[in-house]
């Protein structure tokens, strides 16, 4: 019997992964529009990041314990069509209703959150199960794609709101809503590779309770969280702490970490071996990069750190997905589930203890005394103390990976 050709399969992985990085990116974006257009307060538009985080978990949770349930053929047709529908929902609501705009930016954020959490729980598993000879160098080339379209995302984006205005936000929308668009049609007539997934949901908790699975976990909780934090607060670091205007920091310093997380994972994708070493080295590279963008006062020297973080995460997320697959071949899209849970409370937990750093200490009054003796306002210095503090997720990061591969090489399975 014939194998199938999976090349448009792979097309519509690719194609989902575009749509993610606008999922991710683009509502940022239009935060400061909204608060102009419709006075949405940021305490909201903070809800809205929440929401999105808790409707990707909750995702990952069902389909951790009841994947089984699932049609999953149907599920992964269903991620683009959802993406699509949300984005849409997301323009067109807040523009025929502008006096209950939030409501609808509310709608359209569970919609292509709900995608979001599927995708990352669908579409890794997809490419893992399709045959290939080097399925590591696969798993990169699929997440490099998502980093590439974050930095498409971000240029265009901004660029079109410099030239349009920030009314012209819902167009702006709907010409991304395109790519989801293009990944149904491609998943319309593109075979699905049979995916393994536990039959009962007592197989998953012995998983979750095991402890090599908790040690991928972690990784992929530090990675994550290592990984995001620079993404989400490089370029408001680099405006406070250096006082750089906003557009060249969402250029400088979201796109630019951006390039270097596609630079890293095309670069393994192309040339990766030896998967292990380079997560540890990776981990190293990104706890050094935290603290000389943490210790510097030298805005190139920041702005290089910052961008190189991009470089050292790259592999972090996609090389623990590796490694936990690896190690529970049999799980499937259960162990894909629960560790995009993991990564997703990393990403969530790590920004969210850097602003509360900088909130409490922005707070206490001896903060300002001490800044100014180091000639520094007190948010130049609370940036930098909450980014040096978040230090500790590249470190973990480090102590997680020596870990693993040591005790993963001690005892093969």
């Amino acid at each position: 019997m014939n194998q199938p050709s999976f090349h448009r399969t792979r097309l519509a992985c690719w194609t989902v992964n575009l749509s993610m990085s606008v999922v991710a990116m683009l509502p940022p974006l239009l935060f400061t529009a909204f608060y102009q257009l419709y006075q949405i307060s940021y305490f909201q538009l903070g809800a809205l990041v929440l929401i999105n985080f808790c409707t990707q978990l909750l995702i990952d949770l069902l389909l951790s314990f009841y994947g089984h349930k699932y049609n999953l053929t149907k599920t992964i047709k269903l991620i683009p069509v959802l993406t699509a529908a949300g984005l849409l929902l997301y323009a067109v609501l807040p523009t025929v209703f502008p006096n209950t705009a939030y409501g609808g930016l509310v709608i359209g954020t569970i919609f292509f959150s709900a995608s979001g959490g599927l995708a990352e729980v669908l579409i890794s598993p997809i490419i893992a199960a399709i045959p290939s000879d080097n399925p590591e160098r696969e798993m990169s080339r699929l997440h490099a794609v998502y980093a590439w379209g974050v930095v498409g995302v971000v240029i265009i984006s901004t660029c079109f709101l410099q030239k349009f205005g920030k009314a012209s936000w819902p167009w702006l929308t709907g010409f991304w809503t395109l790519l989801p668009v293009i990944a149904a049609v491609l998943f319309s007539r593109a075979p699905i590779p049979d995916m393994q997934t536990p039959q009962k949901t007592s197989q998953v908790f012995r998983l979750l309770f095991s402890r090599d699975f908790l040690l991928c976990f972690f990784c992929i909780f530090s990675g994550g969280a290592s990984e995001c934090i620079m993404s989400q607060w490089a370029s408001s670091y680099l405006e406070q702490a250096f006082l750089l205007p906003k557009v060249w920091g969402d250029l400088l310093g979201v796109a630019l970490f951006a390039v270097m997380l596609g630079i890293g994972r095309s670069a393994y994708a192309k040339y990766g071996k030896n998967l292990s070493k380079t997560l540890m080295f990776s981990a190293t590279g990104a706890l050094l990069c935290y603290l000389s963008a943490a210790l510097t006062n030298h805005p190139l020297l920041a702005l290089a750190a910052c961008a190189l973080t991009g470089l050292f995460t790259a592999m972090l997320w996609p090389g623990s997905l590796l490694t936990a697959s690896g190690r529970f071949p049999a799980s499937g899209v259960a162990v894909f589930a629960l560790m995009a849970a993991g990564g997703d409370l990393g990403a969530a937990a790590g920004p969210q203890l850097l602003g509360a750093i900088v909130d409490f200490l922005l707070q206490n009054p001896a903060v300002s005394t001490f800044a100014e003796s180091w000639k520094l306002s007190a948010l130049q210095f609370s940036m930098k103390a909450g980014l040096l503090f978040c230090s500790i997720f590249p470190l973990t990061a480090v102590c997680f990976f020596t870990t693993a591969k040591r005790r993963f090489t001690e005892n093969p399975q």
